[in-house]
């Protein structure tokens, strides 16, 4: 089961995406056991084969061919999503409100280069816990107030991101293992 992502879509009325139109877009490539959830472009399905960058890449193409714009699509697995919900750094030993805390997926490992860029660039209140191609977020003012936007990501990681709440990490989680 593979959980994809899509960065920027359905926000102020920017790159508007109907779910059940991406649900039949991406059966449309072969793709089974399609479902969305929200209206965020959290999309969970099954594929036979290949490689999640070769399918993201795939859906992304479609995506521009349909809708007639670019967005980024971000995927993980059902063990990519275990290991992020099991190693998240501010729920082991610290207790943090789940309230609080978001998951920011890039598309890539960044670069050591970017890494330190970042760890030496941040004034914020807010925290965050880089763990491979996943960045956890402490954002205890909420995280429409933060810093550490998927831009901000963006621009010093050069990678694509994007950002769920935790809730929405788990939601997704609980569809690919109700399968």
């Amino acid at each position: 089961m593979i959980i994809s992502m899509l960065r920027g879509i359905n926000v102020s009325g920017q790159k508007t995406i109907r779910m059940p139109e991406l649900k039949a877009l991406v059966e449309s490539l072969g793709f089974t056991q399609v479902t969305t959830y929200l209206q965020s472009g959290n999309v969970v399905f099954d594929c036979a084969n290949g490689e999640v960058s070769t399918i993201a890449g795939s859906l992304e193409k479609a995506i521009e061919r349909h809708f007639g714009f670019t967005v980024s699509v971000l995927m993980r697995d059902r063990d990519d999503f275990r290991r992020i919900i099991e190693g998240n750094p501010f729920l082991t030993g610290r207790n943090e409100d789940p309230e609080r805390l978001h998951v920011t997926f890039l598309s890539a490992l960044p670069s050591a280069v970017a890494v330190k860029d970042l760890e030496t660039s941040i004034d914020t209140t807010d925290e965050y816990f880089l763990s491979g191609k996943e960045i956890y977020l402490f954002c205890p003012n909420g995280y429409g107030r933060t810093k550490l936007s998927n831009t901000f990501f963006e621009k010093k990681l050069k990678v694509a991101a994007t950002t769920r709440n935790w809730k929405t990490v788990n939601a997704l989680y609980a569809m690919v293992n109700s399968r």
